[in-house]
């Protein structure tokens, strides 16, 4: 029998892994992709998640990020602009904070959306 492959650790970016990305609001876990299923060298996969109903929770975060970097006419189409920013910017988060900057997307993700007062 053949020896199964090892698959390698992908990293965003070559540099930051998922699997230590926490997501500790138990409502978003569905809707944020960050785990190894979703995993990506690169936040660009072509992908066709406006197809269904729910489907864009399946698209990488960070690729939705980047996706909704692409606003106004001028940005329109430049994906690759809006990936090497997300690199910059990820690369400055890492370098102040020390943490992985996946991470800190996260719980900004997290922090933003509606808290439910009682």
């Amino acid at each position: 029998a053949p020896a199964v492959a090892e698959t390698p650790d992908i990293k965003l970016f070559g540099k930051w892994s998922t699997d230590d990305v926490q997501i500790n609001d138990i409502s978003l876990q569905d809707y944020i992709a960050v785990k190894e299923k979703y995993a990506k060298y690169l936040p660009h996969s072509a992908g066709r998640y406006a197809a269904k109903r729910f489907r864009k929770a399946q698209c990488p975060i960070v690729e939705r990020l980047t996706n909704s970097m692409m606003m106004h006419g001028r940005n329109n189409g430049k994906k690759l602009m809006t990936v090497r920013i997300v690199k910059h910017a990820f690369e400055i988060i890492h370098l102040l904070t020390g943490e992985n900057p996946l991470q800190v997307l996260v719980n900004a993700i997290i922090n933003s959306g509606p808290r439910e007062d009682s």
